[in-house]
């Protein structure tokens, strides 16, 4: 059995309080930064990922939803930063020198794949821990694809998104 342990991942001191939170954020939601918010009350800084998914069609394509996040956290002193990658997370934070992954929790539903998904980038990239923040009761009931149909008909999506992603839903509808 012991060909199956995994090495102590090291430290260092200049990275154990930056984490990545990744997603697809089409758009981002006011869950979304819920949990922004409150990771950095954990880590000095986070860098959003926008990760490109080949097996979704997403309504903004990948530089709106980049301006879409970085209007989100146009104050926030550097503590945020936006980027994206069509490749593996865990590759990402390794060649970044991160050491936390940063993933959101709405149901007992989303528990069952981030769980094989922690296990599959711990197996991936030791070094990397994955963190789980349960989403704000006020917003455990939203998601992405949830708010894009709303707004699709037209549905009032006010205070689920911030207001210039709602100005944007808008554009995209009409």
């Amino acid at each position: 059995m012991d060909e199956f342990k995994l090495p102590r991942p090291e430290l260092k001191p200049e990275n154990t309080h930056n984490a990545l939170y990744p997603g697809t954020f089409d758009p981002i939601t006011n869950g979304h930064l819920d949990i922004i918010r409150r990771g950095l009350c954990l880590f000095d800084k986070i860098t959003i990922i926008v990760a490109v998914n080949v097996s979704k069609n997403p309504l903004f394509n990948l530089e709106e939803r980049c301006e879409l996040i970085q209007e989100c956290f146009k104050d926030f002193n550097g503590r945020v930063a936006v980027d994206y990658t069509s490749g593996l997370i865990v590759d990402y934070a390794v060649q970044h020198n991160i050491t936390a992954v940063i993933r959101g929790l709405r149901a007992i539903s989303d528990f069952d794949y981030e769980f094989q998904l922690a296990l599959m980038n711990r197996r991936l990239a030791p070094s990397v821990e994955t963190v789980f923040l349960m989403t704000g009761f006020e917003w455990i009931y939203i998601s992405s694809s949830g708010i894009k149909n709303a707004a699709r008909f037209q549905g009032n999506v006010s205070g689920l998104v911030p207001e210039h992603v709602e100005a944007a839903l808008k554009r995209k509808f009409s």
